[in-house]
């Protein structure tokens, strides 16, 4: 079987982030996995969170924040870290940062458990 994606799904996200999701839960009803294509403004800062899935990150742009309990990493562009399902972590950036992020299995809110 192929899957052809045109154009991704727009999906809300905390803050001014865009979230363009071309596999996963809401683009194509995939739960295995969800591919997106992520734009974060100057200044943007996610809720922390504690998720069932594992999230690949890869920095196409910028630098993203990625805050640990009692760590944080700078990712910049060209860079990728991974983040285990079942760690609190926490995204931000100071100056923007466009990303791909994998998350397995495919994200959603109720997987993300977000602390707001």
């Amino acid at each position: 079987m192929v899957q052809f994606v045109q154009q991704p799904r727009r999906v809300d996200a905390p803050g001014n982030k865009v979230i363009n999701e071309y596999f996963g839960r809401l683009a194509t009803g995939t739960e295995t996995v969800s591919i997106a294509w992520m734009v974060a403004p100057p200044g943007w800062t996610e809720p922390p969170q504690q998720p069932e899935f594992n999230e690949y990150t890869i920095v196409l742009s910028g630098t993203l924040m990625v805050t640990l309990r009692g760590e944080e990493l700078v990712v910049r562009r060209g860079e990728a870290v991974l983040v285990e399902k079942g760690e609190w972590v926490q995204y931000s950036t100071t100056e923007g940062a466009e990303y791909i992020a994998i998350c397995m299995p495919a994200f959603s809110p109720q997987l993300a458990h977000r602390q707001e």
